[in-house]
Parts: C-alpha cells; structure tokens; sequence
C-alpha cells in the first residue's frame, strides 16, 4: 500500500517517503488517545471529586458497617492519572491545580494530550449545560 503526503507533493501522484508516513503517525499519535483511554476518560466523568482522596476515618467506619464502596482507581498508573485529570477537568474545567498537571505529564502525557483531554471535555461539558441548563 502506498501513501501519498499531500502537503509535499500538491498533487504529484507520487508515493511520499515512509519516513513522512511515520512521523505523521507518531504525530497522530502524539495527541491522540487510546480506545481504552477514551473510555477512561468517558468513565471518570461520573467519578465525584472525593474519588481523588483517600477516604477518611468517617467513610472507612461507614465502610466496616455498611460495606465497602467500590474502589475507583485504576491499576495502571498511567491511566489512573488519566482518570484524575479527566474527573478534574469535568468538574473544574480548565482550572485543574498544576501539580496534577505535572503528575500527567510525568506519567507519560505529552502537552498536546492534555489540551486535547480538556478540550474534549470542555465540549462534553457545555453540551451537558445546554441540554440540563446547568452544569451538574
């Protein structure tokens, strides 16, 4: 299969080197997510800020009597900065502290997924807005 890169050629039917083909897919790849970091992120937006803490004296004696809550962190650390970040910025917008920041990029994040993150879901959450009237 050949690739064309239209940008270089501008209209030459010729192949483009396979070096282009592949920085454009690392690029792609760059500020793109996952299928299953998508699904992180669609997750985390019913995920209450509390989530992010770890529970107290009061919910660990509520979790002896009535059971424990399901655990929401993740495994994986990279996903689970995923997760903060993404229940952050539902709840927060772009507001999101800089140490949290920090933690997505030290976590393997680049700057261009952390704006794509918060612009994703800066439109999920005016959507949400324009449908209940205000945001939840």
């Amino acid at each position: 299969m050949a690739y064309l890169n239209f940008t270089e050629l501008q209209g030459s039917p010729i192949a483009a080197p396979a070096d282009a083909v592949v920085a454009t897919a690392a690029r792609v790849t760059e500020t793109g997510f996952s299928a299953l970091e998508w699904s992180v992120v669609a997750i985390a937006r019913n995920d209450r800020l509390s989530s992010l803490e770890e529970p107290g004296r009061v919910a660990m004696a509520l979790g002896l009597l009535f059971g424990d809550r399901p655990n929401p962190k993740l495994a994986d650390a990279k996903l689970e900065a995923l997760r903060r970040m993404s229940v952050l910025a539902w709840h927060k917008g772009y507001t999101v502290p800089a140490a949290e920041i920090r933690a997505f990029h030290e976590s393997g994040f680049t700057i261009d997924q952390y704006e794509t993150l918060l612009a994703s879901i800066s439109r999920g959450r005016a959507a949400r807005t324009n449908r209940q009237g205000t945001l939840q």
